[in-house]
């Protein structure tokens, strides 16, 4: 497991000198060669390779470490605006278009993106799609804002290949104004082969709704993130395990304060607490560092937060603006948002200490 101590090395003090400063773990910018695409769609597949979602139907790949980035965007999808992609590796990718009716849309490639497929194109006017997220490489969900009252749940069984609306028996009814925020691909996560939540906000209370059947039954929960607006709520999840998971948000209008916008749980979203030093400022994605039980970052366009001890206390470790974050096993953390920015963690001795 990462060592806290390590990575609290992000803010050494001036004392600890150039050296700690130069080993500590940071964001390293990587050209991708446009300032004109914002990627709200990120997968981290290793710390070689990782896919990007964004404005103007983009799909970028790298397979060195992004040093180098292809555009793999599927033909004609210049109008559409990819928020969410799922990679199984340097080949495979799922990638979700958001908007209203048919501006809702998923592509897959087998080929690195050389080709694509489109397996699902939303013909109901009312639904638009947010997120989605996959539990293994065949059984994956897409959910909708409300329809009719509930959220909508879209399920793949075939890794994306084909989809199918599911019965909306098993969804609580959704508040007045609530919705989720395509603003990371974070408004649905999974954990293990079961277990999904989703993320709300834009209503009274903003709240997680839970699942561990794949979206059959669901059950909702508030949380102590601020909503009432519907610009505020919950903007992104993260769960290291079906038990622990991080909230957070806050209002995403630049002129607006965003407290006490985090929040964790440690019985799977059943109750959740609010972080006694919260993110600094309105995040929109969230990951759990590699291997760690209580370290993670929050992003969001004003900067980096830090938490070191599961969610209970963040602070700032960076500046830069980015809209998503992503993880992967063998300590790959990559970042993306605005004007094409793109970095991953880097450490200058690679210092990655393994401990409890």
């Amino acid at each position: 497991m990462v060592c806290g101590a390590a990575l609290a090395a992000l803010t050494a003090v001036p004392a600890q000198a150039r050296d700690a400063e130069r080993s500590a773990p940071h964001w390293e910018a990587k050209d991708t060669g446009t300032t004109a695409v914002r990627f709200r769609g990120l997968a981290a597949v290793s710390r070689d390779t990782a896919w990007l979602a964004g404005t103007g139907g983009t799909v970028l790949r790298t397979t060195d470490g992004g040093d180098s980035w292809r555009n793999v965007s599927p033909p004609g999808a210049g109008d559409l605006q990819f928020r969410d992609v799922e990679a199984f590796d340097a080949r495979r990718a799922v990638v979700l278009a958001i908007g209203e009716g048919e501006a809702s849309r998923v592509y897959r490639t087998d080929d690195g993106g050389a080709t694509w497929t489109e397996s699902f194109r939303n013909t109901d006017p009312r639904a638009f799609y947010d997120c989605m997220t996959f539990f293994d490489r065949r059984h994956g969900l897409a959910m909708s804002d409300p329809v009719e009252g509930k959220f909508r749940i879209l399920s793949t069984s075939d890794g994306g290949r084909s989809w199918t609306v599911l019965p909306d028996d098993g969804m609580p009814a959704a508040l007045e104004g609530e919705a989720g925020f395509a603003a990371s691909g974070q408004c649905l996560v999974s954990a293990g082969p079961k277990d999904v939540w989703l993320a709300t906000g834009g209503a009274a209370r903003a709240r997680v709704l839970h699942s561990a059947d794949r979206g059959l039954t669901w059950t909702a929960t508030d949380t102590p993130v601020p909503a009432g607006d519907p610009a505020r709520g919950v903007f992104a999840l993260a769960f290291r395990d079906r038990a622990h998971g991080l909230a957070v948000g806050g209002d995403y209008r630049p002129d607006q304060a965003s407290p006490r916008a985090a929040a964790r749980t440690g019985d799977g979203g059943a109750t959740w607490r609010p972080a006694a030093t919260p993110v600094h400022a309105y995040r929109s994605g969230v990951a759990w560092l590699p291997h760690s039980r209580t370290a993670a970052l929050a992003v969001g366009p004003t900067g980096t937060d830090l938490t070191t001890d599961g969610g209970r206390t963040w602070r700032t470790v960076d500046t830069g603006s980015y809209d998503t974050v992503d993880c992967t096993p063998d300590l790959g953390c990559w970042a993306a948002g605005e004007r094409g920015r793109v970095a991953r963690l880097e450490s200058g001795t690679g210092m990655w200490v393994l401990g409890r």
